[in-house]
């Protein structure tokens, strides 16, 4: 019988002592009889070993791939660097690529295992040398407020990292151009190592032949996709605008590659993302909090940079995830890695 996932044999008593007690005419008999009872007493020890290991936490066997390498470019921003913390944590071997390419947590024992690398993701021949071991990617770079919005200066505010954009910081060259240089460089790769990809496939490995690549877009993204939000894009202001075109342009090409059978994306769509220590948008997390549970199309609710760092880590790991994920999807698969 089974209870609570533990299998147990039950043996009657008075059968096994008339077994015992009757002669035995047959050496060779007695020696097998005693051979299979020896058997049988263990057997429920094996049996209750194998059910135990079946009643493990689903955690102990999390890691879902081998430990791979995963550039993050952006490493040094606010998401980007909690990205490479649970990247290191899980086992992974990480490079971020940023403009500083230096550690902004000195302190933490995981940044201190990160290979930080200092180079400027527009530039193309960084991006493909950057991601020729790698077996993964993040593309975390973005900033608010660009050079052309006036705003800019509003960056060391509003930025998790401190950020300041240079005066080529546009969103489309901060954007669309180094998202855009890092597909570019991953279908590239893929294209030279096709005959590999195939040949693990055959062979039944447990590689993909998509390339794990996860982008950080916006919620404000997907407003043509809900009820009112073409009409909401439609009056945001010009910054906005510009800031979502390179967003939506970045989406679109992912999508593209991925038909193509190169890029495994998922992209995520947070609206505001915080922790406790962001005491700029704190005031109004309850207003975007409030307006999501009442049901506003528009209106998604604030992600944790842990929620969202986690979750990209899983969309890395995971090879069932791709396409968009909202805040209610990262929430569900960070849960994977926790």
């Amino acid at each position: 019988m089974a209870q609570h996932g533990v299998s147990c044999v039950v043996y009657p008593r008075k059968r096994q002592r008339e077994t015992a007690s009757r002669p035995h005419s047959n050496p060779s008999r007695l020696h097998n009889h005693n051979k299979t009872n020896a058997s049988l007493r263990t057997a429920p020890h094996r049996t209750m070993k194998i059910s135990a290991l079946l009643l493990l936490p689903t955690a102990a066997f999390s890691l879902a791939t081998r430990p791979l390498k995963v550039t993050v470019f952006g490493g040094t921003g606010y998401v980007g660097s909690a990205v490479c913390e649970r990247l290191i944590q899980r086992g992974h071997e990480v490079t971020a690529v940023s403009r500083r390419g230096v550690n902004p947590k000195p302190d933490s024992k995981e940044l201190s295992q990160v290979n930080w690398v200092r180079g400027d993701a527009t530039d193309l021949r960084v991006v493909e040398e950057s991601i020729k071991d790698a077996d993964a990617a993040v593309h975390a770079i973005g900033l608010l407020f660009d050079v052309d919005s006036g705003l800019a200066d509003l960056n060391k505010i509003v930025s998790g990292s401190g950020s300041v954009p240079g005066s080529s910081s546009t969103y489309d060259a901060i954007t669309r151009t180094t998202a855009f240089n890092v597909i570019d460089s991953v279908e590239k790769k893929q294209s030279r190592n096709l005959n590999v990809q195939l040949d693990k496939l055959i062979k039944g490995d447990s590689g993909t032949a998509k390339f794990p690549l996860c982008f950080v877009s916006a919620a404000e993204a997907g407003w043509p996709e809900v009820p009112f939000g073409e009409t909401v894009d439609g009056l945001a202001p010009r910054w906005l605008n510009r800031y979502l075109v390179a967003k939506r342009a970045v989406e679109s090409r992912l999508k593209e590659s991925s038909e193509k059978g190169w890029i495994r994306e998922v992209i995520y769509r947070p609206s505001l993302i915080w922790d406790w220590t962001k005491f700029d948008v704190l005031p109004v997390i309850p207003v975007f909090n409030f307006a999501s549970a009442i049901g506003v199309p528009f209106v998604d609710k604030t992600v944790r940079v842990e929620t969202l760092a986690d979750a990209i880590v899983a969309g890395l790991e995971g090879d069932d995830i791709q396409g968009v994920q909202r805040v209610g999807e990262m929430e569900r698969i960070c849960e994977r890695v926790r």
